[in-house]
Order: structure tokens, then sequence, then C-alpha cells
């Protein structure tokens, strides 16, 4: 019971102080966090990890099927296909509108 009162009034504390500074200081971080998001350095180095990651993905796939063979679902195996074929056809976007730059 003590442990629950105490639990209980730490709520209450950490509510009380956080409302105190709270909204100005949210829209502080998303300013912050939206600023961040927009840099153009950042934007880039986001895609080149996506695109890396694509890369690696498929790599893996390769390596596994080889190893698995045939027991690979077919669900799998198509999405890979029309991944892999997207990307050098030249679209040059993934599902989530990034580009390939």
């Amino acid at each position: 019971m003590r442990y629950k009162l105490t639990f209980a009034a730490g709520l209450a504390l950490g509510y009380v102080l956080g409302t105190h500074a709270g909204r100005e200081r949210y829209e502080q971080l998303k300013k912050s966090a939206r600023q961040v998001a927009q840099n153009p350095a950042v934007r880039n180095t986001a895609e080149t990890a996506a695109q890396q990651s694509r890369q690696y993905a498929g790599k893996a796939y390769h390596a596994v099927s080889e190893k698995m063979g045939d027991r690979v679902p077919d669900s799998v195996a198509q999405r890979v296909r029309s991944l892999r074929d997207r990307n050098t056809n030249g679209t040059g976007g993934d599902d989530w509108g990034t580009s390939n730059t």
C-alpha cells in the first residue's frame, strides 16, 4: 500500500510539474525536430541509409534463399522480385515516397 501511495504521489507531482512547462516546451521540441528533419544533410543521409538497407536486404535474401532453397514462401519471393524489378527499372522510389538519390 505504501508503494502505491508513493507512486500515486510521484505521478501527481510529475503531472503538475509537467503541465507547468508542458505546452511551450512541447512546441519548442516539435519545432526543433521539424528543423532537423528538413535539413538537407539529414534527409540525404536518411535516403542513403534507406537505399543501402534495401541493397543489404537483397543480399541477405540471396544468401538465405541459397541456403533455404525452395523453403522461402512464395509471397516473400514475389515481393522481393517486384521490389528488385522496380528499382532496376529506374522508378527510383519506394513505398514511402523517398527517392534513391
